[in-house]
């Protein structure tokens, strides 16, 4: 049996999206741990022993004793320096990934979701709320789309902050958000969504974990 390294918890989401991405990329050993957000597993005592927060995902790296690491974010930069992958070793590469994983984090997760909410789930349509986020992502796409006009990739070379990004942006049509115009956007998403390690990531928990608590399946 392949040697399990990352105890990994997820659920089919783009946060969630972010790390098996990574793990595919960086061909780290990994089992998967699906959670169940029907059943608020999430809020479960056993995962809040992980992550306080009660967020996916989290990871528990057991070649480091049992290392827990919560937060999309955080888990891609521990993995990029655990493995000296997907970031640059120099002070201003690795500024410049960690600026556009910060803007990942702080602008286009919380916008895209909130336009997720107010366009998709909400029963009442609040047309203010669903514009303002709606136009607030799209004006993060424009900032995206005008860094990329600079370089194939958001920090130069591929990197932990286009990991983050695409499983967002690549939803843009769920959000109610359009990239006409955007073509530098456009060529980045079909650029990455080629990539072997994003596919097989994208299916990170495979539909039959979906519907079964925390089941534990080899991943690689």
């Amino acid at each position: 049996m392949e040697k399990r390294m990352i105890d990994f918890y997820t659920a089919a989401t783009p946060n969630g999206q972010k790390v098996a991405i990574a793990l595919e990329e960086l061909q780290l050993p990994y089992e998967v741990h699906a959670l169940s957000f029907e059943q608020k597993q999430q809020k479960s005592p056993a995962f809040l022993k992980i992550n306080p927060n009660g967020r996916i995902p989290a990871i528990i790296d057991r070649e480091n004793d049992d290392f827990v690491v919560f937060e999309s974010g955080a888990v891609l930069l521990y993995l990029a320096e655990k493995t000296g992958q997907l970031m640059p070793t120099d002070a201003k590469g690795r500024s410049q990934v960690i600026q556009w994983l910060m803007f990942q984090m702080g602008g286009i997760g919380p916008m895209q979701g909130q336009a997720n909410v107010f366009y998709r789930y909400l029963p009442e349509k609040i047309q203010v709320g669903i514009e303002r986020y709606q136009n607030e992502t799209r004006r993060l796409y424009e900032v995206l789309n005008t860094k990329l006009g600079e370089s194939e990739f958001i920090a130069g070379d591929y990197s932990i902050a286009d990991i983050a990004t695409f499983p967002w942006v690549r939803q843009y049509d769920w959000a109610g958000v359009s990239v006409e115009g955007l073509d530098n956007l456009q060529r980045w998403l079909k650029t990455v969504d080629q990539r072997a390690a994003v596919q097989r990531g994208l299916l990170v928990p495979k539909p039959a974990d979906k519907a079964q608590s925390t089941q534990q399946t080899m991943a690689r």
